[in-house]
């Protein structure tokens, strides 16, 4: 049976409602805006009826804190002081629906069922998504395409031996998702993982960040310290962005690779060690080997087994996945309960190269559930960068089977504006490529443009 808490400052309508109700959900009411918010972070409740005034308590207030405590229960709004500004404010804040008093409870019965069939979609979505991670994921990625498969069966098949691992792929696309696969999945997961940026540290604190240091070693080292390395014994270490380490701790760095033992800055005395190493980079270091920029001899140290990740250009069949499995993510963080895109807001999506790859997708999904204000991502909630584009339709590389279905007037539209921007907007060399006249052109961009019929 369905929980329903009633919270209001009137003891008469709680115990009215409880009546009501009691029949059909099992029902509990306070007066107390504490006791109902521990009643809801410490027992299963599907919906909550939340006076606007509680007291001197603001409900919309509570309101928020529910959100944020439980993002999945319902909440339906009660008040005898019912104005269009407070409703907005109220949905806008996540409120399922609002009430105005004296209830009738046969609009209220309507409501609950509708809320409750409303959750139930909710929780559908959210096992979706769950299963979706189990049949296309790996550790916190997600993907079905072969190049990620294939990355997912190397993960299997090294995670539990020591030989060191180098990742290569552009920025954003997930090295240090790769990175902690191999080793929360692996023989090492209940030890250490520790991550260096090579690229992020100065060069003249790197080598004590990866070493450590003794007390008095150099100017302002007023305590020992232990390195990564030493941080990481019996667990990993990731060298991230690798090609960026200067040449001389490179030599260093090597010598520790071989000798698996290392010394601290200010100190004689060489420590043991048991590491697994795994580097990655977006830099080709056969190229920087090349130029001199990288040693070889460390290349090949660190070039024992090859992870590859492709851009996310190249393995675009994954973005259905992924922009579900973005969109569960924020749902729980942002507290919100949208269902999924629009068409015309997803086909832009699924058009968009993403030079960002993974990280900008991420940062492109989250910043349209924030703007967004209905239950899907519409396509004006998306950056102006991808509303500007006009080219979806053109950068589809589909089969016919991708086109049916959409509307033709639609697909002309496409048409119309993928061809004026390949022309520079030059109407006269579009209307010759589209095969219309100029003036049938400037009509049709009326139409689509300005809305007219």
């Amino acid at each position: 049976m369905k929980r329903i808490l009633i919270i209001d400052d009137e003891p008469s309508i709680c115990s009215s409602l409880q009546f009501a109700l009691e029949d059909d959900y099992e029902t509990e009411a306070t007066t107390e805006v504490d006791k109902g918010l521990h009643i809801i972070e410490q027992e299963p409740i599907d919906v909550v009826l939340l006076d606007l005034k509680i007291g001197k308590v603001d409900g919309l207030e509570v309101l928020q804190e529910i959100k944020r405590k439980k993002p999945e229960t319902i909440v339906i709004m009660i008040t005898a002081y019912g104005t269009i500004a407070n409703s907005v404010k109220a949905i806008r804040l996540g409120a399922y629906s609002y009430l105005t008093k004296p209830i009738h409870m046969e609009e209220l019965f309507s409501v609950l069922e509708q809320a409750l069939h409303y959750k139930k979609l909710n929780e559908q979505v959210a096992y979706l998504s769950q299963e979706l991670e189990k049949k296309y994921g790996y550790e916190g990625m997600i993907g079905k395409s072969e190049a990620m498969t294939q990355v997912f069966h190397l993960i299997e098949k090294v995670k539990n031996v020591d030989s060191s691992v180098l990742i290569t792929g552009e920025s954003g696309t997930g090295k240090e998702l790769v990175a902690r696969a191999i080793h929360f999945s692996g023989k090492r997961k209940q030890e250490h993982f520790e991550v260096v940026n090579c690229a992020a540290i100065p060069e003249h604190l790197l080598e004590s960040e990866l070493f450590g240091y003794e007390k008095g070693a150099f100017t302002g080292a007023a305590t020992r310290k232990e390195g990564k390395f030493q941080l990481a014994n019996r667990g990993t270490i990731f060298l991230d962005e690798i090609g960026d380490m200067p040449l001389a701790l490179q030599a260093k760095l090597l010598r520790v690779l071989q000798k698996k033992e290392v010394t601290k800055l200010g100190s004689n005395k060489t420590e043991k060690l048991d590491v697994r190493v795994i580097a990655a980079t977006n830099k080709s270091l056969q190229e920087q080997v090349k130029e001199g920029t990288f040693r070889e001899d460390l290349y090949f140290r660190l070039h024992v087994i090859h992870i590859h990740l492709p851009p996310l250009r190249e393995r675009q069949e994954d973005l259905p996945y992924l922009l579900q499995h973005f969109l569960h993510t924020f749902n729980q963080e942002l507290g919100k309960s949208m269902k999924g895109f629009r068409s015309d807001a997803q086909r832009e999506l699924l058009a968009y190269q993403y030079p960002g790859n993974i990280r900008e997708l991420s940062n492109i999904v989250e910043s349209s559930m924030v703007i967004a204000d209905g239950e899907y991502i519409e396509l004006e909630d998306l950056p102006m960068f991808i509303r500007e584009k006009g080219e979806g339709f053109a950068k589809q590389k589909g089969s016919l089977d991708d086109y049916i279905g959409r509307p033709l007037k639609e697909l002309e539209k496409d048409f119309i504006l993928a061809t004026l921007k390949h022309n520079d907007n030059h109407r006269k060399k579009t209307a010759e490529m589209l095969g219309i006249s100029e003036r049938g052109l400037r009509d049709k961009l009326k139409q689509y443009l300005v809305g007219k019929n």
